[in-house]
């Protein structure tokens, strides 16, 4: 991943992290339409994933199950495949979860916040 690339991907993972899930898919937009990358698909993903959070936050259910779905159709490609999330299995269980979960309350403000998943980047894909 060149050097450009990997500072914002760390910066998304971070924002992330930190639950600025706005703010963590704009740095994944950027290298999605800024950057030739390998593999477009998986960034998008990650994209999907901060926006169908945020959608919760900004209390938009429908938009955050739509998000969701396109998600999960993309992370389940992504099984076993530690390329850049090192716990890749762990974030794609917490967002089958995190979908079920949404489609179970009707107050958004009811969200179990501890389904939300922590990103951990694997640094060794910087030098990759």
């Amino acid at each position: 991943m060149e050097d450009a690339v990997s500072k914002l991907f760390i910066r998304g993972v971070n924002e992330f992290n930190s639950k600025n899930f706005y703010d963590s898919h704009e740095h994944f937009e950027d290298i999605w339409t800024n950057y030739v990358i390998e593999d477009r698909l998986f960034i998008q993903a990650l994209i999907q994933l901060a926006v169908a959070y945020f959608h919760i936050s900004n209390d938009n259910k429908n938009g955050a199950i739509s998000l969701f779905k396109k998600t999960i159709s993309k992370l389940d490609n992504y099984i076993d495949s530690d390329k850049l999330i090192l716990n890749i299995n762990d974030v794609i269980k917490s967002t089958h979860e995190s979908y079920q979960h949404l489609q179970l309350i009707d107050n958004m403000n009811e969200f179990n916040w501890e389904l939300a998943p922590k990103l951990e980047f694997n640094h060794d894909s910087s030098h990759r």
